[in-house]
């Protein structure tokens, strides 16, 4: 009978094991490689996407780590802001660069500096503060570059927003002379003052009575501390203000830059309202300026004015002089039991920082 089906065809053999009827050896076919290397554009794009990732790595390593790093590092990181362009542009080259690990690490970079641009809110326990009276003062701080500041744009301002509080780094007596000529006394009559030369001196003009009640100890720069008295608004308290100028953080004044600091952060009581207003030369990316605002130990945490009403990125120096992109070194730092709003950053004329202005409602007891 004819079958169906031919008989299959017996194996061949070939040196070193069986072939196939059809020649080819066991195992079947080989899959070719079918995966293209990159072209030249794809390359380009991730050489782009890694040169301008670059600095953002080195800047977030520096802002993460909690180290006292030299002073490059810490002038550096004055411009942490600023970064986020580089990381905008890393992550979108990295798009049609065709690499999954590119695009994790540059998204990753993103997202940290946008946590950093816009940190979360201070938790403030208002429950603690309810249902007591509040003040209402308006402050201004200003650094006047050497007592170069115009004088009348300064006193300009306290009259426009109604300035009751006022203070001066870099104040010196020629300074203090042109103000007295612009009608500063008429409006702000109380004043404490450490006139000069050079940017040692410091000052603090007031519509409510204050007096000295003492100085922060150890710093090149005069840093006042006065009793601002609070009855002459209604209420029986005293508010503590601290006329603030640490120095730069520049060649070998580091060291003495991060004592100022910490100064500051013993000059708190514990107990009352605070107020630190001036020029930190320090910006929020500044691990001493976050340390001073967070407390701990048995201290209370403070509040800068700025970054609780979402103004941090608000620059304040350089105004002139400097071909820098904008930081925040100027701020109004407070006790918790301070509520800030209103707050503005105002250019003055002869100085190469702005003016910062709040309006400081402050609860007391």
């Amino acid at each position: 009978m004819t079958a169906w089906f031919p008989a299959p065809a017996a194996p061949r053999l070939r040196r070193g094991g069986l072939m196939h009827p059809a020649g080819r050896p066991r195992g079947g076919l080989r899959r070719r490689n079918t995966r293209k290397a990159p072209t030249r554009k794809v390359l380009a794009f991730r050489w782009l996407s890694g040169v301008a990732a670059a600095p953002v790595t080195g800047i977030a390593f520096l802002r993460a780590a909690p180290a006292d790093w030299p002073v490059l590092a810490v002038q550096l990181l004055a411009f942490v802001p600023w970064f986020t362009v580089p990381a905008i542009a890393a992550f979108l080259l990295s798009l049609p660069a065709r690499s999954r690990l590119l695009q994790l690490l540059t998204a990753a970079l993103l997202v940290l500096q946008v946590l950093w641009l816009f940190p979360p809110a201070p938790a403030i326990p208002e429950a603690a503060h309810a249902g007591q009276p509040a003040v209402q003062v308006k402050a201004m701080a200003v650094n006047a570059e050497l007592g170069g500041a115009d004088a009348e744009g300064i006193v300009e301002l306290v009259r426009e927003h109604r300035v009751d509080l006022l203070v001066i780094a870099e104040y010196t007596q020629e300074l203090a002379d042109r103000l007295s000529a612009a009608g500063l006394p008429a409006l702000l009559p109380h004043q404490v003052a450490h006139p000069e030369r050079g940017a040692g001196g410091a000052a603090v003009y007031s519509s409510l009575g204050l007096r000295e009640v003492g100085v922060v100890p150890d710093t090149p720069f005069s840093m006042p501390v006065v009793s601002v008295d609070l009855s002459q608004a209604g209420q029986e308290a005293a508010l503590r203000v601290v006329a603030v100028h640490a120095l730069a953080p520049v060649e070998d004044g580091l060291e003495q830059w991060r004592n100022d600091l910490a100064a500051l952060d013993r000059i708190d009581a514990g107990s009352g309202p605070l107020l630190l207003a001036g020029d930190f030369n320090a910006t929020f990316d500044h691990r001493e300026f976050r340390e001073l605002l967070a407390g701990g130990s048995g201290r209370r945490p403070l509040v800068d004015v700025a970054t609780a009403v979402g103004s941090r990125l608000v620059p304040t120096w350089p105004m002139h002089g400097y071909s820098l992109p904008g930081v925040t070194l100027d701020h109004l730092v407070t006790s918790p039991d301070i509520t800030g709003s209103d707050y503005a950053v105002r250019r003055v004329a002869g100085t190469d920082h702005a003016a910062v202005l709040a309006t400081l409602s402050i609860r007391v007891a």
